[in-house]
């Protein structure tokens, strides 16, 4: 999912509470609603009901876990910068729907500057992501150049 402007002003209705649950739940996605009510000073049941109201508005995407890609036989990860050859919205859009469904594809950023996408993507091996571009972004018609990134190390940000 992306952010808009729209997505912007939808949120600015948010009050200190509804930030103050949104924090604790980027900061841990599975604490308990009575220990989340207790950090942000409501009653469990009015948590309950903001943070459904998050989730029916959109403020919250969704929970997953956090899992280290070599645990799912995916060591690689790699950064995929990608210039598309027109620029034409349905390009645009067709190559975004297109890319979030590619294997491996774990991210995809529609970004300002000198290319047009960064796919951040997992894989079994060098040979795998050789691969991957080779028969998923060389021989797309939509992509004029991509250049690929290995990640050494990552460490998630505080946010």
């Amino acid at each position: 999912m992306s952010t808009s402007a729209n997505d912007v002003r939808r949120f600015s209705a948010l009050d200190e509470i509804d930030h103050a649950i949104l924090t604790e739940l980027s900061a841990d996605g599975r604490i308990p609603n009575n220990a989340l009510a207790e950090r942000v000073g409501v009653a469990a049941s009015t948590c309950l009901t903001r943070v459904r109201a998050l989730r029916e508005a959109g403020a919250i995407r969704g929970f997953h876990a956090d899992i280290d890609p070599a645990a799912l036989g995916l060591p690689l990860q790699a950064l995929i910068s990608v210039r598309l050859a027109k620029h034409a919205r349905a390009a645009v859009d067709a190559f975004r729907a297109r890319s979030v469904r590619l294997p491996g594809v774990i991210s995809v950023f529609h970004v300002a500057g000198a290319e047009d996408y960064v796919l951040h993507v997992r894989a079994a091996s060098a040979d795998a992501l050789r691969d991957f571009v080779l028969d998923h972004l060389a021989v797309d018609p939509a992509v004029l150049h991509s250049q690929t990134s290995l990640i050494f190390e990552q460490a998630r940000g505080l946010g």
